[in-house]
């Protein structure tokens, strides 16, 4: 078990393409001798604090749109995302090749200068090597790795799974813990064997289990990003440093103008601005379609002409635009 101040013994620290640092390590920060307005709540966030899981735009004969996907990066970063996850499941990381997440990879790095983190998990270890090793020959930042899922590997077999992973990278890991979809239930003692891989350095937390995420944190040091949108105020109070976030692809602004009334102390403020996004939150996640839904609301903005999807998923119909349209609009964003 490594402690909160351990993972500061990695001094992991990446430079992007760009000449970008990105800092993965997430000790504790003291506040002793630091005036009011220089204090934060917050720990450093190591590949940003709003990180949209964004869509992958396709064209109506199902081909990936590169050029819209290019387009799209660059609008969620100048409304307040400071970090992207391309290639996940929100993203149709199940229906999309090896050589369209490569590529993907590619075209959103050409345009932006935030961490660009992909999607490389699968439920087969030796196809998820091969993924890692591609898209950071392509230039991703970070890897985001769900944990194995419909095969229901033993707690061994899961540190197996990330201790291969771990071997084939030099980029840092987030782990994707997401039980509703994998099936897994990780204990706490297979988080500390984790946070002891050399690059393992956050986790994505769909578990739902805020207690849980307390005691992780704890015992691990990694950084913790919420991966729901229902409770990225709460893990905000807990400790974690950000969120991948479906929302986030039409709400960016609001959720970075609430991660900075948390971090500056203002919690009512906070609150008034998570209070606000509800029924959008609502209205995307509700159902369980959170990629048809992202790609309702971006088509309801204006900033994706087209929503084709790839079988077993389909597009937003017009119920699925309007619901889209009502938590916009609930949320002020229309």
């Amino acid at each position: 078990m490594r402690g909160e101040g351990a993972n500061a013994e990695k001094g992991l620290k990446c430079e992007t393409d760009s000449g970008m640092s990105v800092v993965a390590s997430v000790a504790g920060s003291t506040v002793a001798d630091m005036s009011e307005s220089d204090m934060h709540l917050l720990n450093p966030a190591p590949f940003g604090r709003i990180l949209p899981a964004m869509i992958t735009p396709m064209k109506p004969n199902g081909d990936v749109d590169f050029e819209a996907a290019q387009k799209l990066a660059k609008q969620l970063v100048a409304d307040g995302a400071d970090g992207l996850v391309v290639n996940g499941t929100t993203g149709e990381s199940p229906v999309t090749h090896m050589d369209e997440k490569v590529d993907l990879v590619r075209a959103v790095k050409e345009v932006v200068d935030v961490p660009v983190i992909s999607g490389a998990g699968s439920n087969d270890t030796a196809h998820t090597v091969r993924m890692v090793e591609q898209t950071q020959e392509a230039g991703a930042d970070a890897v985001l790795v769900v944990m194995p899922y419909y095969s229901r590997p033993s707690q061994d077999g899961v540190v197996g799974h990330y201790k291969a992973v771990d071997e084939s990278t030099d980029k840092p890991i987030i782990v994707y813990d997401v039980p509703s979809r994998t099936g897994l239930t990780v204990k706490v003692e297979t988080y500390d064997r984790l946070a002891e891989l050399e690059h393992v350095v956050a986790v994505k937390d769909a578990t739902g289990d805020l207690a849980a995420a307390v005691e992780k944190q704890q015992r691990t040091g990694l950084a913790w990003y919420s991966g729901d949108d229902g409770l990225f105020l709460p893990f905000l109070s807990i400790g974690a440093v950000g969120i991948i976030s479906v929302i986030a692809h039409v709400a960016a602004g609001p959720m970075a103008d609430l991660v900075d009334a948390f971090d500056r102390g203002d919690i009512h403020e906070a609150q008034r601005l998570a209070n606000r996004l509800a029924p959008l939150v609502h209205s995307m996640n509700g159902d369980g379609y959170q990629a048809v839904m992202a790609k309702a609301a971006l088509k309801v903005r204006g900033v994706l002409d087209n929503t084709t999807m790839r079988l077993p998923n389909i597009g937003p119909d017009a119920a699925q635009l309007e619901k889209a349209k009502a938590g916009m609009l609930a949320a002020g964003l229309l």
